[in-house]
């Protein structure tokens, strides 16, 4: 690695399809981002009106029309071939609306489904699940955490999967199952405890595939977010009673889901962080825009207290993230994943820190207005501000950082 060059730029392939797909967000999905909002509070919260059908039919047929397709599909022989790096730039774009990532099938949590079903997945799996997930028929979710223990450490993970002849027997509760309120999600990806507790901490778990209509399912409820409760999407608390699926359901066998978890989170969390850099680009865009066109006191905003100082900290804070998740992707493309696994820690605490940042002076410029639903600014922090707990908290992640840091100096065990 020490002989490798780190190209963080944007390449001849990218740029391109960059501009492209921030031409089509800009022109077509942020225009109808909020009448498609606004819809679900027509009829029925938890299933798409034939408006919001329409709209997300229209703009993935042109995403698809114009080859602007499944970029997620980093170091795979499918799809465009991108690196890390290379898809960084255009989920950048697509943090900038609320329906970028889909109109691309590129959203969470379906990309990381798919790449476990791609890369670990019998051909059974990938005819079932990855196939219409990839042509963005169905959606997905993933069941990790779980209302009675510390899901932050994910050895705590309880629920229960025994085995049962040539099937497996699931019972438990899972929360926070994002996704799972979407009547198009049609699968789970579901975190089990396999093994006892004599067995070998990070061996006692298993990822099991279960269809989203097995019997003993119950949704319970939606878990709300500052009090949203993110439909159609939503964050289930979810209960499992006697679920059997068939024994060639767990994936690559018993003991092996912190291994695909791995596998699994590591894009997941960089790919939060490249659209939150988005999202903070938009934060100063609306930001500087108000400044220029707003006056009070007989002088634009620009001009009063501390504005030049805010936007310039904003401008120099976004670059900075920016460039940590761009080595953090560069380390990802370097094929080691316990290398990356730090670099990933940092930028997933301080991209949401950087965008909530930006986005809360942006509400600010622009007044009353900023924590109204006339700019998708309060929205923008309520997601940021949920990213802080998602796919890890900030202290996890810290502790992973020092935990690597420290070890440079001691050989002392940390604890």
């Amino acid at each position: 690695m020490a002989d490798s060059v780190m190209d963080l730029g944007v390449s001849r392939k990218v740029s391109d399809l960059r501009d492209r797909v921030a031409e089509m967000i800009r022109d077509e999905v942020m225009p109808v981002d909020e009448e498609f909002l606004a819809e679900v509070n027509v009829g029925d919260r938890w299933s798409l009106t034939p408006r919001q059908q329409e709209i997300l039919a229209k703009l993935k047929g042109e995403a698809k029309k114009r080859g602007l397709w499944n970029f997620w599909l980093t170091d795979s022989d499918s799809g465009y071939g991108l690196t890390t790096v290379e898809y960084a730039y255009l989920a950048e774009e697509m943090g900038k609306a609320h329906l970028g990532a889909e109109t691309f099938n590129c959203s969470a949590p379906d990309t990381g489904n798919m790449e476990v079903f791609e890369r670990y997945g019998t051909a059974e799996m990938k005819e079932r699940w990855l196939k219409p997930l990839l042509e963005g028929e169905i959606r997905s979710a993933y069941a990790m955490t779980e209302p009675d223990v510390a899901s932050s450490d994910a050895t705590n993970i309880n629920m229960s999967c025994v085995r049962d002849g040539d099937e497996y027997v699931l019972n438990g509760e899972k929360h926070w199952i994002s996704g799972a309120g979407d009547p198009r999600c049609k699968v789970y990806i579901t975190m089990v405890k396999t093994g006892t507790d004599d067995d070998p901490k990070h061996k006692q778990h298993s990822m099991i595939v279960v269809p989203a209509d097995a019997p003993g399912i119950e949704i319970l409820r939606p878990m709300q977010v500052f009090s949203m409760d993110d439909a159609p999407h939503g964050h289930m608390h979810m209960r499992f009673t006697d679920v059997r699926v068939p024994a060639d359901s767990i994936l690559l066998g018993e003991g092996r889901g912190f291994e695909i978890a791995q596998g699994r989170l590591g894009p997941g969390r960089i790919h939060h962080c490249m659209r939150a850099i988005g999202q903070a680009e938009l934060a100063l865009e609306l930001m500087c825009k108000r400044s220029v066109q707003r006056e009070a006191f007989g002088k634009p905003l620009a001009q009063l207290g501390a504005n030049f100082d805010i936007i310039a900290d904003a401008r120099m804070e976004i670059e900075q993230a920016r460039l940590l998740c761009l080595k953090a992707a560069w380390m990802m493309d370097q094929g080691d994943a316990r290398a990356a696994a730090p670099w990933i820690s940092q930028i997933k605490v301080a991209a949401p820190l950087v965008a909530l940042k930006v986005t809360d002076d942006a509400m600010q410029m622009h007044g009353g207005v900023g924590i109204s639903q006339d700019t998708p600014l309060a929205r923008q922090w309520m997601h940021l501000r949920t990213l802080r707990f998602a796919d890890g908290p900030d202290a996890v992640h810290r502790r992973q950082v020092a935990r690597v840091e420290l070890k440079k100096y001691t050989q002392m065990k940390m604890g």
